[in-house]
């Protein structure tokens, strides 16, 4: 039986690593993938595989395209692809950067390292903001309706897309506004989280309110904050059984539809964005045979 990753719907770890990668020329791509499904096994090691990895091997995901990019007055949606992607998940940085090291490694005759990340988790589950992300995830039985593929057969079902961004914050702007501008950029007061009845337009939490949308844009997020010592912010990411919702959640961010954009890009502003197919598992490990 096949089914998600594990790491997808495990809650956030206290430390991660993510890793991106581009793909190199002319390359044994499959034997390379295979020796990857030996190695990871969806839980310390979610794995995404880009469109380019997919166009390569000649095998095509129904629902798999490029990330959108946008730009607007005084914010900008970039759109940065990648072949591969790995979440991994830890309690020990050290271990982590030793397991990246020998994953890359594993994947050097084919892929070459083009981005790194360390990610750690804030408190209870906060941005550094201060406030707590993924409020309203879906939980149990939902979450896997929600993020689980199913009905496109052998290799596919039980796999899940992902939408990943690394978004940088200007804090010392943030930390400039009072407490009441802070809540109605987010939608929601900081010392209790409960959502704000009279929110503007523009709150983060009415333009992404997932029961506004039709149909319904519901998505499992996995984010976590990130620092390299002179930045820091948030590594946005959002699992989906298509990407519809989140790229539903996103138009209405950049005020593709009523020309209100986020209140968020005030303070903070994406430098990434992907899309990745993400395999499912079968007896612990990645089940790659849809596409090796």
């Amino acid at each position: 039986m096949m089914t998600l990753q594990p790491g997808v719907l495990a809650p956030i770890p206290s430390a991660a690593r993510y890793l991106t990668f581009a793909l190199k020329p002319r390359t044994n791509l499959r034997r390379v993938l295979t020796a990857l499904a030996r190695q990871a096994d969806g839980e310390n090691c979610v794995v995404g595989i880009g469109d380019s990895v997919l166009r390569a091997l000649d095998c095509p995901i129904a629902g798999v395209r490029p990330f959108p990019s946008y730009s607007g007055g005084g914010f900008e949606v970039p759109s940065t692809p990648a072949a591969l992607w790995c979440w991994l998940r830890g309690s020990d940085r050290g271990a982590l950067l030793h397991q990246g090291r020998a994953l890359a490694h594993a994947l050097a005759p084919a892929f070459t390292p083009q981005q790194a990340i360390d990610a750690f988790r804030y408190g209870k589950g906060l941005d550094l903001t201060g406030y707590e992300d993924g409020t309203e995830n879906p939980r149990g039985r939902k979450a896997v309706a929600v993020t689980a593929v199913g009905g496109m057969g052998p290799g596919v079902d039980g796999s899940t897309f992902v939408a990943v961004q690394q978004w940088v914050h200007d804090l010392d702007r943030f930390q400039s506004m009072t407490s009441r501008e802070q809540d109605n950029t987010i939608g929601r007061r900081k010392r209790d989280n409960a959502e704000l009845d009279r929110a503007p337009a523009s709150a983060h939490v009415k333009r992404t309110a997932q029961e506004s949308f039709d149909p319904e844009a519901f998505v499992v997020r996995r984010s976590m904050p990130w620092t390299d010592g002179t930045r820091a912010g948030l590594v946005f990411v959002a699992f989906g059984k298509s990407l519809d919702a989140f790229e539903a959640q996103l138009r209405r961010m950049v005020g593709a539809e009523d020309g209100v954009a986020d209140a968020l890009f005030r303070f903070t502003r994406p430098v990434t964005g992907a899309y990745f197919w993400c395999p499912p598992v079968r007896r612990g490990r990645i089940d790659l045979s849809r596409v090796v």
